[in-house]
């Protein structure tokens, strides 16, 4: 079968994404590279296992599936997680941030201090700003208060994220515009935690990091990885786990690489003007009116 590689997912280091493979190898992502590789037939996706450990019954993991993770490993994966609320005495300063996604899709989160803002890289926020700063069960509060006091929902799913993309406003002031007036309300509510420092609104905007200014629209997204199947299409953005690839004939659509991980994946056959062998679902579009 020749070389075979497992991918261990997107990264985004300081000099724009990198996709991860076992091993440590890694394999930088400008735009414009093609981005090929396809599933073996007879292939089995299976488990990759929690907190470096493999999976010991290398259980089989459904292709649609974003965590690769049997359910076991799923469990010990979110063992003390500052995500799962298991891991209330972590002594880490932690942010609180705001991030905008697309009209009307703004979230709040915490991350860890010294993770900078890679877990909004890493989220596909298109602009974000910061709250405040402080201990960890502060930062939960002031999480808390937000989604009860101002409906500030802390998740928005990757589909609907990735589904308004590709009609962003493209004056970067627009783009700000929900965050500042959410910012705003959110520093002015009563129960802030005193422990928590607030931070000014300074929004930074990803759009550009993301190569979404002058990229092709979307439409649609690849839904699994199947055995047979393959893809090979020139990188045009990326946003969060997402790679926008033009595919010859059928436009641009959009991988989410966490569907990557558990399969032994194989360059791609086709290298040429590109081709597609996964499922895809397509974006719902606007219906235009009469008039």
């Amino acid at each position: 079968m020749g070389q075979v590689w497992k991918c261990s997912g997107l990264r985004w280091p300081v000099g724009g994404p990198v996709l991860v493979w076992g091993g440590g190898r890694c394999s930088g992502l400008p735009w414009g590279k093609r981005v090929g590789f396809a599933v073996p037939e007879g292939g089995v996706r299976t488990c990759v296992g929690a907190r470096g450990h493999e999976c010991p019954v290398r259980a089989v993991v459904p292709g649609r599936s974003t965590g690769a993770r049997c359910e076991e490993c799923a469990r010990l994966d979110r063992a003390h997680s500052v995500a799962a609320d298991t891991l209330a005495d972590d002594p880490r300063p932690y942010r609180v941030y705001l991030a905008w996604f697309g009209p009307g899709m703004v979230k709040v989160g915490i991350t860890a201090a010294e993770r900078g803002s890679a877990r909004l890289l890493e989220q596909g926020a298109v602009c974000f700003s910061w709250l405040g700063t402080g201990p960890l069960m502060a930062a939960r509060r002031t999480e808390e208060l937000l989604r009860a006091a101002l409906q500030v929902p802390d998740r928005i799913p990757y589909a609907e994220k990735r589904a308004v993309r590709s009609a962003l406003p493209r004056a970067e002031a627009e783009r700000a515009a929900e965050v500042r007036e959410l910012h705003a309300r959110a520093v002015a509510l009563r129960g802030w935690p005193e422990s928590l420092a607030p931070a000014p609104c300074e929004v930074v905007d990803h759009f550009g990091v993301f190569g979404l200014a002058g990229a092709p629209s979307a439409l649609g997204e690849v839904v699994e990885l199947v055995p047979g199947g393959g893809v090979s299409g020139e990188l045009v953005a990326a946003a969060g786990p997402d790679l926008h690839l033009a595919v010859g004939g059928r436009g641009v659509v959009v991988l989410d690489t966490r569907l990557m991980s558990g399969w032994e994946l194989v360059p791609s056959a086709d290298s040429g003007t590109g081709g597609l062998a996964f499922p895809v679902r397509e974006f719902d579009r606007p219906q235009e009116g009469l008039f």
